[in-house]
């Protein structure tokens, strides 16, 4: 078997949900349970961390991995789904997952997934698991795919359980109120393991949080109740925060700088401090030089991208990773900021999203280029074109992002901005990236 014959298996063979949708969506530990006990419980031979939430928990992840990594441990990253390889998918210190490694996993568990019938993602998190175990890291740090009480990757007891925040996403499997969905992401509480939840949230969110570590007797922190940001700018590309300590009024971190600049890290930043100060009294050795330089370089550390990245200078073009109501809310707000002459954007999204809400965020004065991803669940361009020009956003649809984009660019002066998303999967699809 050769690695594209692996991934081929992988992709053909087991049910998928970025590109299935609700037919791949398999709920429940008992299989990911199995796959770990059949592999000696590769997830109890390393120390982890469980990182949930709506929005910002991949970046809140990579920018801990990138924290450890600078700090000396030897640590493991598991995040979904990918932008361009499977390989991004397990990385340890940055470096992502051997071919052949995923060759041999998926050739020496065959049978197994042929008699069990895992989902891709149960396949994908018992063989991240294994790798970090084979590749003996310290610590991993371990993204939760959706939701949090009945995700695959909720067989792990770590040190740490943080949570970014609560929005509306995926709310045919997590429910359709807030509270529901906070009840669902509160599923990675485990007794008597802290808590850090990234933002106080609206009181029936912050309650389940209450209630579920009262009942474990697990430490909840709510980080921006411990600290905020006082001051931030745009500096050499990257974003310069100064961190205040709200308990003793002092500023904790002076001049700290984030290369994931998008202004909704002001968010997640706070929660990543939060976590490291809870993993210092945990034993680890965390110190502020390591925060500071692994703040500073996460994507060159970790191999993050598409998280408000910048891909040309003139016109300015920016692509990012956010695809629902709340994460473009705060996406649109940072561009509307900016002194430019004239927003273009080249938008895709799947079906399965709340698009007409999403829609009405984007401003009627700018130009739009429709587009579908390259993904089963995609909406067509022709009819989100049909529905945006229906309140009034004006444009026309192209066959594929990258024809999309070269349109925008024929079109922009010097001076415009091009903004590159609304879904994961067109930012993937982007040539450049």
């Amino acid at each position: 078997m050769t690695y594209q014959e692996a991934i081929e298996y992988l992709y053909n063979r087991l049910p998928i949900f970025q590109n299935q949708g609700a037919r791949a969506y398999k709920p429940g530990l008992r299989t990911t349970y199995e796959f770990c006990e059949r592999l000696g419980n590769p997830q109890q031979q390393y120390r982890t961390i469980h990182v949930a939430g709506t929005n910002g928990k991949g970046s809140t992840s990579h920018m801990l991995a990138a924290v450890l990594q600078k700090a000396g441990y030897r640590t493991g990253l598991y995040t979904s789904p990918h932008l361009k390889s499977f390989t991004e998918r397990i990385r340890v210190n940055g470096i992502p997952v051997d071919e052949g490694f995923i060759v041999n996993f998926v050739s020496e568990q065959q049978g197994f997934i042929e008699t069990v019938k895992p989902s891709f993602f149960e396949v994908t998190v018992a063989m991240a698991f294994e790798y970090f175990a084979q590749m003996k890291v310290d610590v991993a740090v371990i993204e939760v795919g959706m939701g949090g009480r009945l995700d695959s990757t909720n067989v792990i007891f770590p040190e740490l359980s943080l949570i970014t925040n609560i929005s509306f996403d995926h709310m045919q499997y997590l429910g359709n109120t807030l509270p529901e969905i906070a009840r669902e992401k509160a599923g990675i509480i485990k007794p008597e393991v802290p808590v850090v939840v990234s933002e106080k949230q609206e009181d029936s969110v912050a309650q389940v949080f209450e209630d579920t570590c009262l009942r474990l007797q697990a430490h909840l922190s709510f980080a921006d109740e411990v600290l905020e940001v006082a001051e931030w700018q745009y500096l050499n590309g990257k974003l310069r925060v100064q961190i205040r300590d709200k308990t003793r009024n002092t500023i904790r971190y002076p001049d700290l700088d984030l290369d994931l600049s998008g202004s909704y890290q002001l968010k997640n930043i706070i929660g990543v401090l939060a976590a490291i100060d809870i993993l210092r009294l945990k034993g680890f050795n965390l110190p502020d030089g390591a925060v500071k330089e692994g703040l500073g370089n996460t994507s060159s550390l970790t191999g993050l991208r598409g998280r408000w990245q910048v891909l040309a200078e003139s016109p300015l073009v920016i692509c990012d990773t956010a695809h629902n109501v709340a994460g473009l809310t705060t996406a649109l707000a940072q561009l509307s900021t900016m002194p430019v002459n004239h927003k273009r954007f080249v938008i895709g999204f799947v079906a399965d999203k709340d698009v007409p809400a999403i829609l009405d965020l984007f401003p009627r004065e700018a130009t739009y280029y429709f587009c579908a991803p390259s993904n089963l669940r995609a909406l067509e361009a022709s009819r989100l074109a049909y529905m945006a020009n229906a309140i009034g956003l004006r444009g026309e649809a192209f066959q594929d992002v990258n024809t999309a984009l070269s349109a925008a660019l024929n079109e922009s002066s010097a001076d415009d901005v091009i903004y590159v998303g609304g879904s994961t999967f067109v930012v993937a699809d982007i040539n450049q990236l």
